[in-house]
Protein backbone atom coordinates (compact mmCIF):
# COMPACT_ATOMS: atom_id res chain seq x y z
CA UNK A 1 0.00 0.00 0.00
CA UNK A 2 1.12 3.59 -1.28
CA UNK A 3 1.87 5.52 2.00
CA UNK A 4 0.20 9.43 2.01
CA UNK A 5 2.32 12.45 1.27
CA UNK A 6 2.91 13.29 4.77
CA UNK A 7 4.02 10.13 5.70
CA UNK A 8 6.56 10.36 2.11
CA UNK A 9 7.60 13.84 3.24
CA UNK A 10 8.44 12.52 6.73
CA UNK A 11 10.16 9.22 5.30
CA UNK A 12 12.38 11.49 3.09
CA UNK A 13 13.27 13.93 5.45
CA UNK A 14 14.86 11.85 7.78
CA UNK A 15 17.36 10.75 5.01
CA UNK A 16 17.81 13.89 2.50
CA UNK A 17 20.14 16.38 3.29
CA UNK A 18 18.68 19.88 3.98
CA UNK A 19 17.69 22.12 1.49
CA UNK A 20 17.68 26.49 2.12
CA UNK A 21 15.18 28.40 -0.25
CA UNK A 22 15.18 32.00 -1.34
CA UNK A 23 12.14 32.96 -2.47
CA UNK A 24 12.39 36.47 -4.90
CA UNK A 25 9.89 39.09 -4.08
CA UNK A 26 8.36 40.69 -6.15
CA UNK A 27 7.43 37.35 -7.92
CA UNK A 28 4.23 36.70 -10.06
CA UNK A 29 1.26 38.13 -11.55
CA UNK A 30 1.44 42.09 -12.12
CA UNK A 31 -0.89 44.24 -11.82
CA UNK A 32 -1.54 44.23 -16.31
CA UNK A 33 -2.08 40.19 -16.10
CA UNK A 34 -4.37 40.35 -13.03
CA UNK A 35 -6.53 43.32 -14.88
CA UNK A 36 -6.45 41.02 -17.94
CA UNK A 37 -7.44 37.88 -16.22
CA UNK A 38 -10.02 39.42 -14.48
CA UNK A 39 -11.42 40.75 -17.56
CA UNK A 40 -12.11 37.21 -18.89
CA UNK A 41 -13.51 36.29 -15.65
CA UNK A 42 -15.61 39.64 -15.22
CA UNK A 43 -17.06 39.15 -18.88
CA UNK A 44 -17.90 35.41 -18.32
CA UNK A 45 -19.84 36.60 -15.28
CA UNK A 46 -21.73 39.31 -16.79
CA UNK A 47 -22.60 37.65 -19.98
CA UNK A 48 -22.00 33.79 -19.64
CA UNK A 49 -19.93 31.44 -21.78
CA UNK A 50 -18.90 31.78 -24.70
CA UNK A 51 -16.27 34.75 -24.08
CA UNK A 52 -13.91 35.04 -26.99
CA UNK A 53 -10.41 36.10 -26.47
CA UNK A 54 -7.93 36.62 -29.43
CA UNK A 55 -4.48 34.63 -28.66
CA UNK A 56 -3.42 33.61 -25.25
CA UNK A 57 -5.31 36.60 -22.61
CA UNK A 58 -1.50 36.23 -20.84
CA UNK A 59 1.21 33.52 -21.49
CA UNK A 60 0.85 31.24 -18.76
CA UNK A 61 -0.68 27.63 -20.27
CA UNK A 62 -2.32 26.68 -16.50
CA UNK A 63 -4.15 30.58 -16.41
CA UNK A 64 -5.28 29.87 -19.85
CA UNK A 65 -6.47 26.33 -19.09
CA UNK A 66 -8.29 27.27 -16.59
CA UNK A 67 -9.82 29.71 -17.95
CA UNK A 68 -10.81 27.77 -21.06
CA UNK A 69 -12.55 25.23 -18.48
CA UNK A 70 -14.97 28.17 -17.44
CA UNK A 71 -16.16 29.08 -20.52
CA UNK A 72 -12.97 31.17 -22.18
CA UNK A 73 -12.73 30.18 -26.18
CA UNK A 74 -8.85 31.28 -27.33
CA UNK A 75 -8.64 32.05 -30.82
CA UNK A 76 -5.79 33.41 -33.21
CA UNK A 77 -7.78 35.48 -35.22
CA UNK A 78 -11.37 37.32 -35.42
CA UNK A 79 -12.21 35.25 -38.58
CA UNK A 80 -12.76 32.17 -36.09
CA UNK A 81 -15.17 33.85 -33.71
CA UNK A 82 -18.85 33.90 -35.62
CA UNK A 83 -20.79 36.83 -35.94
CA UNK A 84 -23.28 37.40 -32.50
CA UNK A 85 -23.15 39.28 -29.25
CA UNK A 86 -20.67 37.09 -27.95
CA UNK A 87 -17.59 38.99 -26.50
CA UNK A 88 -14.25 38.83 -27.57
CA UNK A 89 -11.09 40.24 -25.65
CA UNK A 90 -8.00 41.43 -26.66
CA UNK A 91 -5.07 40.11 -24.42
CA UNK A 92 -2.84 41.93 -22.33
CA UNK A 93 -0.27 42.14 -25.03
CA UNK A 94 -1.78 44.76 -26.69
CA UNK A 95 -3.13 44.44 -30.48
CA UNK A 96 -2.34 46.22 -33.43
CA UNK A 97 -5.07 48.93 -34.73
CA UNK A 98 -6.18 46.68 -37.75
CA UNK A 99 -7.62 44.52 -34.98
CA UNK A 100 -10.44 46.82 -32.98
CA UNK A 101 -10.98 48.12 -36.43
CA UNK A 102 -11.70 44.50 -37.42
CA UNK A 103 -13.77 43.86 -35.12
CA UNK A 104 -15.84 47.41 -35.03
CA UNK A 105 -16.73 46.34 -38.99
CA UNK A 106 -18.04 43.38 -38.05
CA UNK A 107 -19.97 44.40 -35.38
CA UNK A 108 -18.33 42.42 -32.59
CA UNK A 109 -18.46 43.68 -29.08
CA UNK A 110 -15.22 44.07 -28.63
CA UNK A 111 -13.01 44.34 -24.94
CA UNK A 112 -9.64 46.14 -24.65
CA UNK A 113 -7.78 44.03 -21.96
CA UNK A 114 -4.10 45.71 -23.19
CA UNK A 115 -1.98 46.65 -20.42
CA UNK A 116 -2.01 50.03 -19.61
CA UNK A 117 1.69 50.16 -20.01
CA UNK A 118 1.62 48.65 -23.05
CA UNK A 119 -0.84 51.33 -24.52
CA UNK A 120 1.55 53.90 -23.07
CA UNK A 121 4.17 52.79 -25.48
CA UNK A 122 1.53 52.52 -28.50
CA UNK A 123 0.60 56.68 -27.15
CA UNK A 124 4.26 57.26 -27.34
CA UNK A 125 5.19 55.91 -30.87
CA UNK A 126 1.71 57.59 -32.28
CA UNK A 127 2.75 60.65 -30.58
CA UNK A 128 6.54 60.59 -32.30
CA UNK A 129 5.17 59.86 -36.23
CA UNK A 130 2.51 62.69 -35.88
CA UNK A 131 5.49 64.65 -35.19
CA UNK A 132 7.25 63.47 -37.75
CA UNK A 133 9.97 60.97 -36.43
CA UNK A 134 11.18 57.73 -37.58
CA UNK A 135 10.31 55.16 -34.42
CA UNK A 136 12.59 52.82 -33.49
CA UNK A 137 11.71 49.74 -31.42
CA UNK A 138 13.90 47.66 -29.06
CA UNK A 139 11.88 44.44 -28.91
CA UNK A 140 11.79 40.36 -29.56
CA UNK A 141 10.53 39.90 -33.45
CA UNK A 142 7.16 38.52 -33.49
CA UNK A 143 6.82 38.58 -29.81
CA UNK A 144 3.05 39.72 -29.77
CA UNK A 145 3.82 43.04 -27.93
CA UNK A 146 5.86 44.02 -30.53
CA UNK A 147 3.72 43.29 -33.71
CA UNK A 148 1.14 45.50 -31.72
CA UNK A 149 2.81 48.19 -31.43
CA UNK A 150 4.73 48.03 -34.68
CA UNK A 151 0.79 47.56 -36.08
CA UNK A 152 0.00 51.66 -34.50
CA UNK A 153 1.66 52.83 -37.13
CA UNK A 154 1.29 53.11 -40.96
CA UNK A 155 4.40 49.90 -42.12
CA UNK A 156 7.38 51.13 -42.24
CA UNK A 157 7.44 53.73 -39.84
CA UNK A 158 8.79 51.59 -37.19
CA UNK A 159 12.13 50.01 -37.43
CA UNK A 160 12.43 46.98 -35.42
CA UNK A 161 16.24 46.22 -33.26
CA UNK A 162 17.02 43.59 -31.01
CA UNK A 163 20.63 43.62 -30.70
CA UNK A 164 23.48 46.26 -30.28
CA UNK A 165 24.83 44.55 -33.76
CA UNK A 166 21.22 45.77 -35.42
CA UNK A 167 21.79 49.17 -34.40
CA UNK A 168 25.12 48.99 -36.42
CA UNK A 169 23.67 48.03 -39.21
CA UNK A 170 20.83 50.72 -39.16
CA UNK A 171 20.03 52.85 -42.09
CA UNK A 172 17.10 54.96 -40.99
CA UNK A 173 15.45 57.88 -43.05
CA UNK A 174 16.83 61.36 -42.80
CA UNK A 175 14.68 63.39 -40.43
CA UNK A 176 14.34 63.14 -36.78
CA UNK A 177 14.51 59.48 -34.79
CA UNK A 178 12.78 58.11 -31.71
CA UNK A 179 12.50 55.04 -29.64
CA UNK A 180 10.41 52.80 -27.74
CA UNK A 181 11.25 49.73 -26.24
CA UNK A 182 8.64 46.42 -25.70
CA UNK A 183 8.02 46.32 -21.64
CA UNK A 184 9.17 43.08 -20.65
CA UNK A 185 12.69 42.87 -21.82
CA UNK A 186 16.15 42.65 -19.77
CA UNK A 187 17.27 46.04 -18.22
CA UNK A 188 20.63 45.29 -18.91
CA UNK A 189 20.20 44.32 -22.58
CA UNK A 190 18.30 46.86 -23.59
CA UNK A 191 20.22 49.50 -21.98
CA UNK A 192 22.91 48.25 -23.83
CA UNK A 193 21.24 48.83 -27.06
CA UNK A 194 19.46 52.19 -26.24
CA UNK A 195 23.32 53.45 -25.35
CA UNK A 196 24.06 52.19 -28.99
CA UNK A 197 21.34 54.41 -30.03
CA UNK A 198 22.12 57.15 -28.29
CA UNK A 199 25.69 56.80 -29.61
CA UNK A 200 24.77 56.34 -33.14
CA UNK A 201 22.57 59.11 -33.40
CA UNK A 202 22.68 61.65 -29.78
CA UNK A 203 19.62 63.38 -31.11
CA UNK A 204 17.36 60.55 -30.98
CA UNK A 205 14.09 60.69 -28.83
CA UNK A 206 13.51 58.57 -25.97
CA UNK A 207 10.65 58.30 -23.45
CA UNK A 208 9.97 60.57 -20.67
CA UNK A 209 10.17 57.47 -18.38
CA UNK A 210 11.35 53.98 -19.60
CA UNK A 211 9.13 51.82 -21.43
CA UNK A 212 10.20 48.41 -19.04
CA UNK A 213 7.43 48.36 -17.11
CA UNK A 214 8.17 48.29 -13.21
CA UNK A 215 6.74 44.54 -12.76
CA UNK A 216 9.64 43.49 -15.04
CA UNK A 217 12.19 45.69 -13.57
CA UNK A 218 11.36 44.52 -10.03
CA UNK A 219 11.61 41.25 -10.69
CA UNK A 220 14.93 41.35 -12.47
CA UNK A 221 16.46 43.33 -9.19
CA UNK A 222 14.90 40.17 -6.85
CA UNK A 223 16.59 37.76 -9.03
CA UNK A 224 19.92 39.77 -9.21
CA UNK A 225 19.54 39.19 -5.63
CA UNK A 226 19.26 36.10 -4.82
CA UNK A 227 21.23 34.00 -8.26
CA UNK A 228 24.52 35.00 -6.74
CA UNK A 229 23.26 33.56 -3.16
CA UNK A 230 22.16 30.21 -4.31
CA UNK A 231 23.68 27.17 -6.19
CA UNK A 232 20.28 26.86 -8.83
CA UNK A 233 17.25 29.21 -9.77
CA UNK A 234 13.27 28.17 -10.68
CA UNK A 235 11.86 30.52 -12.34
CA UNK A 236 8.38 29.24 -12.61
CA UNK A 237 6.83 30.60 -15.95
CA UNK A 238 5.97 29.38 -19.58
CA UNK A 239 8.36 28.93 -22.11
CA UNK A 240 6.44 31.81 -24.18
CA UNK A 241 6.63 34.22 -21.59
CA UNK A 242 9.04 36.97 -22.18
CA UNK A 243 9.60 38.19 -19.16
CA UNK A 244 10.27 35.05 -17.70
CA UNK A 245 12.80 33.71 -20.05
CA UNK A 246 14.63 36.80 -18.98
CA UNK A 247 14.57 36.25 -15.47
CA UNK A 248 16.18 33.31 -16.62
CA UNK A 249 18.86 34.93 -17.88
CA UNK A 250 19.23 37.54 -15.49
CA UNK A 251 19.90 34.49 -12.90
CA UNK A 252 22.42 33.05 -15.25
CA UNK A 253 24.35 36.56 -15.56
CA UNK A 254 24.23 36.76 -12.15
CA UNK A 255 26.23 33.66 -11.34
CA UNK A 256 23.50 31.67 -10.93
CA UNK A 257 24.90 28.26 -12.26
CA UNK A 258 21.70 26.62 -13.20
CA UNK A 259 18.96 28.17 -14.30
CA UNK A 260 15.89 26.74 -15.28
CA UNK A 261 12.01 27.97 -16.44
CA UNK A 262 9.56 25.31 -15.33
CA UNK A 263 6.13 25.64 -15.72
CA UNK A 264 4.83 23.49 -12.83
CA UNK A 265 6.03 20.55 -10.50
CA UNK A 266 5.53 18.10 -12.55
CA UNK A 267 8.40 19.43 -15.33
CA UNK A 268 11.04 19.66 -13.05
CA UNK A 269 14.06 17.55 -13.65
CA UNK A 270 15.31 16.24 -10.55
CA UNK A 271 18.64 14.92 -11.37
CA UNK A 272 19.81 18.97 -11.88
CA UNK A 273 18.34 20.08 -8.07
CA UNK A 274 18.36 16.57 -5.80
CA UNK A 275 22.27 17.33 -4.75
CA UNK A 276 22.30 21.68 -4.16
CA UNK A 277 22.03 22.98 -0.92
CA UNK A 278 20.58 26.07 -1.16
CA UNK A 279 17.33 27.09 -4.51
CA UNK A 280 15.88 30.40 -5.29
CA UNK A 281 12.97 30.59 -6.69
CA UNK A 282 10.61 33.45 -8.42
CA UNK A 283 7.55 33.52 -11.06
CA UNK A 284 7.33 35.63 -14.20
CA UNK A 285 4.39 38.13 -14.39
CA UNK A 286 1.84 36.04 -15.76
CA UNK A 287 2.90 32.99 -13.29
CA UNK A 288 0.21 32.38 -10.29
CA UNK A 289 1.18 31.62 -7.40
CA UNK A 290 -0.39 28.62 -6.78
CA UNK A 291 1.84 26.94 -9.34
CA UNK A 292 5.16 28.55 -6.88
CA UNK A 293 2.96 26.95 -4.16
CA UNK A 294 3.30 23.61 -5.88
CA UNK A 295 7.15 23.76 -6.61
CA UNK A 296 7.89 24.30 -3.11
CA UNK A 297 5.73 21.46 -2.10
CA UNK A 298 7.40 19.23 -4.39
CA UNK A 299 10.51 19.90 -2.92
CA UNK A 300 9.42 19.36 0.78
CA UNK A 301 8.30 15.96 -0.36
CA UNK A 302 11.80 15.32 -0.88
CA UNK A 303 13.67 16.97 1.73
CA UNK A 304 13.44 19.01 5.11
CA UNK A 305 13.35 22.54 3.31
CA UNK A 306 13.75 25.98 5.07
CA UNK A 307 12.36 29.19 3.08
CA UNK A 308 13.29 32.49 3.45
CA UNK A 309 11.77 35.53 1.30
CA UNK A 310 13.70 38.36 -0.25
CA UNK A 311 12.48 41.45 -0.72
CA UNK A 312 13.79 43.85 -2.83
CA UNK A 313 10.83 46.42 -3.87
CA UNK A 314 7.13 46.81 -2.56
CA UNK A 315 4.38 46.85 -5.19
CA UNK A 316 0.95 48.27 -4.77
CA UNK A 317 0.02 49.33 -8.26
CA UNK A 318 -3.79 48.36 -9.43
CA UNK A 319 -5.34 48.69 -12.88
CA UNK A 320 -9.31 48.96 -12.96
CA UNK A 321 -10.94 46.80 -15.48
CA UNK A 322 -11.82 48.26 -18.75
CA UNK A 323 -14.39 50.75 -18.80
CA UNK A 324 -17.04 48.83 -20.73
CA UNK A 325 -17.02 46.04 -17.90
CA UNK A 326 -16.65 48.37 -15.19
CA UNK A 327 -20.20 50.07 -16.64
CA UNK A 328 -21.80 46.63 -17.26
CA UNK A 329 -20.89 45.37 -13.79
CA UNK A 330 -22.14 48.79 -12.30
CA UNK A 331 -25.77 48.62 -14.18
CA UNK A 332 -25.87 44.93 -12.83
CA UNK A 333 -25.26 45.93 -8.71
Amino acid sequence: MTPDLSKRRMMTRTDAPPLKILLCAPRGFCAGVVRAIDAVEQALKLYGAPVYVRHEIVHNKYVVEGLRRKGAVFVSELHQIPDGKAPVIFSAHGVPKAIPAEAERRGLFALDATCPLVTKVHREAELHHKRGRTVILVGHAGHPEVVGTMGQLPEGAVILVETVEDVAGLTPPAGELAYATQTTLSVDDTQAVVDALRARFPAIMGPHKEDICYATTNRQEAVKAVAPKVEAMIVVGSPNSSNSQRLREVAERAGCRVARLVLRAEDIDWSLFDDIASLGITAGASAPEVLVEEIIDAFAARRPIEVETVSTADESVFFPLPRRLRDAAAEQA
